[in-house]
């Protein structure tokens, strides 16, 4: 079992790295600095994924009575930047250069942010908690920054191969990500299942639910900005949120790692009547359009 276990965490180690990857041959330099030009959506984006949820956070940890590891998982997810599959399901809703923007943006300032936030949490709840900017940068320099800018030198050396490539190289390493992920899932099942008590599913449901809510109202007017931002607030970064959990509890890390799946599972159940809400208003307006007009 314990080698099955490394197996499907290597896969899914290089299939991340191939799927980010297969977004920077589809990634200019222009759309991964979108954001800076762009100073008013860059601070609501920044105010709601950093500041509003983990205030969320605290104060659903401090007046839900649910298993100490769920409590939290529900704070190390708020404070961690945008997951690195997120722009795959972005781009069937909104706005594809605010998500690379976005992405490598709050990657980038992750490095700094979480550190200074999680020394903050630290303090509210009178504990030592603390992640070292170098523990943050290899995670996301190993996640999201080295594949996005491998990927978008060699877009820059040979454009039409890198547009040939994108799709079928991410639809593969998607896969590969679902099936190592099932196979981790499988396994972390039963620490899972021993979490769900009193009241546990609803506090992430809730969680899910405000973080899309907080995104959209911050997102602004535009349809496809304000649903990127909705599911970049209520889905987070998985990766740095156990590093942070290993750093500062490792004798809870089976917990850790069971809740913080079990945030990713509901998280997925509660996106589902979401998205296609939003596909279907999307699509309405014409912001998007039906997947053979696109192919077209």
């Amino acid at each position: 079992m314990k080698n099955i276990v490394q197996i499907a965490i290597f896969l899914l180690q290089i299939s991340i790295f191939f799927v980010v990857f297969s977004l920077g041959l589809q990634t200019s330099i222009a759309d991964a600095t979108c954001l800076l030009r762009k100073p008013g959506l860059f601070i609501r984006s920044l105010l709601a994924m950093n500041v509003v949820m983990p205030l969320v956070a605290v104060v659903m940890a401090a007046t839900f009575h649910v298993n100490p590891a769920v409590r939290v998982a529900l704070v190390l997810v708020a404070v961690s930047p945008v997951p690195p599959l997120l722009p795959r399901q972005q781009s069937k809703l909104g706005d594809s250069t605010y998500i690379k923007g976005l992405l490598a943006c709050m990657s980038v300032l992750s490095i700094i942010v979480v550190p200074a936030t999680i020394k903050v949490l630290g303090k509210v709840f009178a504990r030592d908690i603390h992640i070292s900017p170098l523990a943050v940068a290899k995670v996301m320099l190993v996640t999201v920054l080295l594949p996005l800018a491998v990927g978008m030198l060699a877009r820059r050396a040979a454009p039409r191969m890198a547009e040939r490539m994108s799709t079928p190289l991410s639809g593969i390493a998607f896969l590969v990500v679902l099936v190592a992920g099932g196979v981790l899932l499988v396994v972390a099942l039963p620490g899972m299942i021993a979490l769900i008590d009193n009241g546990s599913v609803l506090a992430i449901a809730v969680f899910v639910a405000v973080g899309l809510a907080v995104g959209q109202s911050f997102g602004g007017p535009d349809h496809g900005e304000s649903t990127a931002l909705a599911l970049a607030t209520a889905s987070r970064h998985p990766g740095l949120a156990l590093a942070i959990a290993t750093a500062n509890f490792p004798n809870q890390r089976q917990a850790a790692v069971a809740a913080i799946l079990l945030y990713m599972t509901v998280r997925i159940l509660v996106l589902v009547p979401y998205t296609l809400w939003r596909k279907h208003l999307l699509m309405g307006s014409g912001s998007v359009k039906p997947s053979s007009q696109r192919a077209a």
